[in-house]
Protein backbone atom coordinates (compact mmCIF):
# COMPACT_ATOMS: atom_id res chain seq x y z
CA UNK A 1 0.00 0.00 0.00
CA UNK A 2 1.62 3.64 -1.19
CA UNK A 3 -1.41 5.96 0.27
CA UNK A 4 -3.69 5.14 3.18
CA UNK A 5 -6.05 8.04 3.68
CA UNK A 6 -9.62 8.49 5.76
CA UNK A 7 -10.43 12.12 5.61
CA UNK A 8 -13.72 13.24 7.84
CA UNK A 9 -13.31 16.87 7.07
CA UNK A 10 -11.83 19.47 5.34
CA UNK A 11 -13.03 22.58 5.75
CA UNK A 12 -11.21 26.39 3.79
CA UNK A 13 -12.34 29.75 5.02
CA UNK A 14 -14.92 28.12 7.45
CA UNK A 15 -16.51 26.00 4.79
CA UNK A 16 -16.88 22.22 4.94
CA UNK A 17 -14.80 21.23 1.34
CA UNK A 18 -14.63 17.75 1.79
CA UNK A 19 -16.16 14.84 3.86
CA UNK A 20 -16.01 11.01 4.59
CA UNK A 21 -12.80 10.25 1.72
CA UNK A 22 -11.39 6.85 1.94
CA UNK A 23 -8.30 6.07 -0.29
CA UNK A 24 -6.14 3.01 -0.57
CA UNK A 25 -3.63 3.19 -3.30
CA UNK A 26 -1.33 -0.32 -4.48
CA UNK A 27 2.02 0.17 -5.87
CA UNK A 28 2.04 0.75 -9.46
CA UNK A 29 -1.86 1.71 -9.83
CA UNK A 30 -3.14 4.68 -11.89
CA UNK A 31 -6.47 5.87 -10.26
CA UNK A 32 -8.38 8.87 -11.83
CA UNK A 33 -10.36 11.14 -9.19
CA UNK A 34 -12.79 12.81 -11.25
CA UNK A 35 -16.17 15.43 -10.50
CA UNK A 36 -16.69 18.66 -11.32
CA UNK A 37 -14.93 22.27 -11.52
CA UNK A 38 -14.69 23.28 -7.87
CA UNK A 39 -15.79 20.23 -6.39
CA UNK A 40 -12.67 19.52 -4.42
CA UNK A 41 -10.33 17.68 -6.43
CA UNK A 42 -7.36 19.80 -6.29
CA UNK A 43 -8.00 20.44 -2.56
CA UNK A 44 -7.77 16.32 -2.15
CA UNK A 45 -4.60 16.40 -4.07
CA UNK A 46 -2.84 18.71 -1.54
CA UNK A 47 -3.87 17.19 1.23
CA UNK A 48 -2.27 13.73 0.10
CA UNK A 49 0.99 16.09 -1.13
CA UNK A 50 1.08 17.05 2.26
CA UNK A 51 0.62 21.07 1.58
CA UNK A 52 -2.52 21.05 3.29
CA UNK A 53 -2.00 19.23 7.01
CA UNK A 54 -5.08 21.71 8.14
CA UNK A 55 -7.87 18.36 8.24
CA UNK A 56 -9.49 15.77 10.71
CA UNK A 57 -8.37 12.31 9.55
CA UNK A 58 -4.89 11.09 8.89
CA UNK A 59 -3.25 10.38 5.47
CA UNK A 60 -0.15 8.31 5.25
CA UNK A 61 1.94 8.11 2.37
CA UNK A 62 4.67 5.30 2.04
CA UNK A 63 7.74 7.27 0.26
CA UNK A 64 7.99 10.77 -1.54
CA UNK A 65 5.07 12.08 -3.69
CA UNK A 66 5.83 15.08 -6.61
CA UNK A 67 2.80 16.75 -8.09
CA UNK A 68 2.79 18.18 -11.57
CA UNK A 69 0.09 20.94 -11.05
CA UNK A 70 -2.12 22.44 -13.90
CA UNK A 71 -0.59 25.57 -14.25
CA UNK A 72 3.43 23.93 -14.44
CA UNK A 73 5.09 26.40 -11.74
CA UNK A 74 8.56 26.01 -13.31
CA UNK A 75 11.37 28.93 -12.20
CA UNK A 76 11.28 31.27 -14.69
CA UNK A 77 14.69 32.74 -14.12
CA UNK A 78 16.43 29.53 -14.86
CA UNK A 79 16.95 27.24 -18.02
CA UNK A 80 15.02 23.85 -18.53
CA UNK A 81 18.48 21.96 -17.45
CA UNK A 82 18.71 24.20 -14.08
CA UNK A 83 15.00 23.97 -13.36
CA UNK A 84 14.91 20.04 -12.72
CA UNK A 85 18.89 20.55 -10.86
CA UNK A 86 17.68 23.06 -8.26
CA UNK A 87 14.20 21.37 -7.77
CA UNK A 88 15.20 17.94 -7.45
CA UNK A 89 19.10 18.03 -7.04
CA UNK A 90 19.94 15.36 -9.65
CA UNK A 91 23.54 16.04 -11.55
CA UNK A 92 23.44 17.49 -14.95
CA UNK A 93 23.41 14.74 -16.84
CA UNK A 94 20.41 12.95 -14.96
CA UNK A 95 18.57 16.11 -15.92
CA UNK A 96 19.44 15.65 -19.38
CA UNK A 97 18.51 12.61 -19.56
CA UNK A 98 15.33 13.25 -18.25
CA UNK A 99 14.39 16.28 -20.81
CA UNK A 100 15.46 13.82 -23.41
CA UNK A 101 12.79 11.24 -21.91
CA UNK A 102 10.09 14.00 -23.03
CA UNK A 103 11.39 14.34 -26.13
CA UNK A 104 12.91 17.73 -25.32
CA UNK A 105 16.33 16.73 -26.27
CA UNK A 106 18.33 20.11 -27.34
CA UNK A 107 16.32 22.44 -25.19
CA UNK A 108 18.22 22.25 -22.01
CA UNK A 109 19.64 25.97 -21.90
CA UNK A 110 15.80 27.36 -23.06
CA UNK A 111 13.94 29.42 -20.76
CA UNK A 112 10.24 28.24 -19.94
CA UNK A 113 8.86 31.45 -21.64
CA UNK A 114 10.73 30.06 -24.81
CA UNK A 115 8.55 26.50 -24.65
CA UNK A 116 5.04 26.29 -25.75
CA UNK A 117 2.54 25.28 -22.72
CA UNK A 118 2.93 21.34 -23.98
CA UNK A 119 6.98 21.99 -23.66
CA UNK A 120 6.16 23.55 -20.21
CA UNK A 121 4.06 20.41 -19.39
CA UNK A 122 6.66 17.93 -20.25
CA UNK A 123 9.07 19.93 -18.48
CA UNK A 124 6.92 19.61 -15.68
CA UNK A 125 6.24 15.88 -15.64
CA UNK A 126 10.11 15.48 -16.20
CA UNK A 127 11.47 17.45 -13.40
CA UNK A 128 8.66 15.56 -11.28
CA UNK A 129 9.78 11.68 -12.23
CA UNK A 130 13.70 13.01 -11.50
CA UNK A 131 12.51 13.29 -8.06
CA UNK A 132 11.87 9.66 -8.29
CA UNK A 133 8.65 10.08 -6.34
CA UNK A 134 6.61 6.51 -4.96
CA UNK A 135 3.58 8.54 -5.93
CA UNK A 136 3.35 10.63 -8.80
CA UNK A 137 0.43 13.45 -8.36
CA UNK A 138 -0.96 14.96 -11.80
CA UNK A 139 -3.50 17.70 -11.85
CA UNK A 140 -5.01 17.94 -14.94
CA UNK A 141 -2.21 17.71 -16.86
CA UNK A 142 -3.78 17.88 -20.27
CA UNK A 143 -6.06 21.05 -19.85
CA UNK A 144 -5.80 23.95 -22.32
CA UNK A 145 -4.04 21.68 -24.58
CA UNK A 146 -5.07 21.02 -28.11
CA UNK A 147 -6.54 18.02 -28.69
CA UNK A 148 -3.36 16.69 -30.76
CA UNK A 149 -0.69 17.85 -28.07
CA UNK A 150 -3.61 16.51 -25.26
CA UNK A 151 -3.15 12.92 -27.21
CA UNK A 152 0.48 13.64 -27.32
CA UNK A 153 0.75 13.99 -23.67
CA UNK A 154 -1.56 11.45 -22.70
CA UNK A 155 0.64 8.71 -24.67
CA UNK A 156 3.62 10.37 -23.08
CA UNK A 157 2.46 10.17 -19.80
CA UNK A 158 1.19 6.34 -20.19
CA UNK A 159 4.93 5.52 -21.86
CA UNK A 160 6.76 7.45 -18.45
CA UNK A 161 4.22 5.58 -16.21
CA UNK A 162 4.82 2.11 -17.44
CA UNK A 163 8.90 2.39 -18.01
CA UNK A 164 9.04 4.18 -14.24
CA UNK A 165 6.43 2.21 -12.71
CA UNK A 166 5.35 4.70 -10.96
CA UNK A 167 2.16 5.26 -8.71
CA UNK A 168 0.12 7.60 -10.06
CA UNK A 169 -3.19 10.04 -8.94
CA UNK A 170 -5.09 11.54 -12.39
CA UNK A 171 -7.04 14.05 -11.63
CA UNK A 172 -9.15 15.65 -14.85
CA UNK A 173 -12.95 16.25 -14.73
CA UNK A 174 -13.09 14.63 -18.40
CA UNK A 175 -14.63 10.74 -18.00
CA UNK A 176 -12.37 9.81 -21.54
CA UNK A 177 -9.55 10.45 -20.03
CA UNK A 178 -9.87 9.00 -17.33
CA UNK A 179 -10.92 5.46 -18.80
CA UNK A 180 -8.05 5.31 -20.99
CA UNK A 181 -5.47 5.81 -18.08
CA UNK A 182 -6.40 4.81 -15.21
CA UNK A 183 -6.86 1.38 -13.25
CA UNK A 184 -9.50 2.56 -10.90
CA UNK A 185 -11.35 6.09 -11.27
CA UNK A 186 -13.22 7.60 -7.90
CA UNK A 187 -15.57 10.33 -8.88
CA UNK A 188 -16.19 13.44 -6.00
CA UNK A 189 -19.78 14.76 -5.77
CA UNK A 190 -22.01 16.73 -3.47
CA UNK A 191 -21.66 19.73 -1.33
CA UNK A 192 -19.10 19.05 0.84
CA UNK A 193 -17.66 16.94 -1.12
CA UNK A 194 -17.55 13.31 -0.58
CA UNK A 195 -16.31 9.85 -2.60
CA UNK A 196 -19.18 8.04 -4.76
CA UNK A 197 -17.72 5.59 -6.70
Amino acid sequence: MVLDLDLRRLTLQGKPILHDIRLHLRRSETLALVGPSGIGKTSLLRVIAGLNTAFEGHCTLKGSCAVVFQEPRLLPWVNALRNICVTTGVSPEQARRAIAEVDLGGRETDFPDQLSLGQQRRLALARALSAKPDLLLLDEPFVSLDPAMAEDMMTLFTQMRDRHNITTILVSHVEAEARRLADRIVTLSGSPASLVS
